[in-house]
């Protein structure tokens, strides 16, 4: 399979540990679907700063190739954040820099390198919803995350995407299993093919309209959880994965028994992330305020 992160990177900084790590919706699925079996690559801009230089190589050490991405003058997104517990706080962000502001299009054949791929991942924070209509031109799958703000879950906005999303990732978080169908229901109604709801350690459900499927999460029993970032994007890059070796196609709805090994993919994916220092490791010292653009 081969898997196009397409849109947001950002610098996630923990002020708890004095640490910068890489990371971004679109650029952590390109980077867990690698782990999955998948030959992935990323596409997006880089800020023409240090710290987009550090975002650009440690893609490529984690193996995702970046050679079509653009770097544009300006800085990089920066994300502000700390653990307690295990569990992430997000504190603040620059709005994502030049990364968002400027963002990726499909211009000057990209459309044509991101038609090459199974499927392309993308999300709310990448300002590339203008694109998905000439992606679902292509014979590629896309999967999008919706995240869990109000913003992107009003009438509007979902019209605007889900007509053009094969695969819908949207957190339900704090929502009982009931509620989460009735929010997957939304995403659905609204043309999105599937609908994937995650809910940390109450598990994940997933339904196309017809079909309504709950699995438990993968517990880390007897084991010190490192923090949680980026264990949604696990799940789905597992589940999608799986789901596509089962088959799955545009026009080709996948049957329970594949919903069911792919929620299994997704949560082992999610479990093992959970060992992982910030998305996908290859932190560093965060650099002295005097240094930073």
């Amino acid at each position: 399979m081969r898997v196009l992160g397409f849109g947001d990177n950002i610098i996630d900084r923990f002020l708890d540990r004095g640490i910068d790590y890489p990371g971004g919706n679109a650029v952590n699925v390109a980077v867990y679907a690698r782990r999955r079996g998948a030959h992935a690559e990323y596409l997006g801009v880089f800020g023409d700063d240090d710290s987009g230089a550090f975002l650009r190589a440690s893609i490529e050490d984690a193996g995702v190739g970046t050679g079509r991405s653009l770097v544009r003058r300006g800085e990089s997104g920066v994300s502000s954040l700390r653990v307690a517990a295990g569990e992430r706080e997000f504190l603040d962000w620059n709005g994502g820099g030049v990364t968002v502001r400027e963002p990726i299009d499909l211009e000057d054949g990209r459309e044509e390198y991101a038609a090459t791929f199974d499927a392309v991942h993308s999300s709310v924070y990448s300002g590339v919803e203008e694109q998905l209509p000439r992606l679902r031109e292509r014979d590629v799958l896309v999967s999008f995350d919706f995240s869990s703000e109000a913003a992107f879950r009003t009438p509007d906005y979902l019209q605007r995407v889900a007509p053009y999303t094969d695969l819908a990732l949207v957190s339900c978080a704090g929502l009982d299993e009931d509620d989460s169908f009735a929010l997957l229901d939304r995403v659905v109604q609204h043309g999105a093919t599937l609908a994937l709801g995650t809910r940390g350690a109450e598990g994940a459900s997933v339904t196309d309209g017809s079909l309504r499927l709950s699995a438990p999460a993968r517990l880390a029993a007897g084991a010190e959880v490192v923090d949680t970032m980026g264990c949604g994007d696990a799940f789905l890059a597992g589940f999608l994965v799986s789901l596509h070796g089962s088959g799955w196609r545009r026009g080709r709805r996948p049957d329970a028994a594949a919903l069911r090994r792919a929620l299994d993919s997704g949560a082992d994916a999610a479990h093992d992330q959970c060992f992982v220092e910030g998305a996908f490791g290859h932190g560093r010292a965060t650099p002295a305020a005097a240094s930073m653009r």
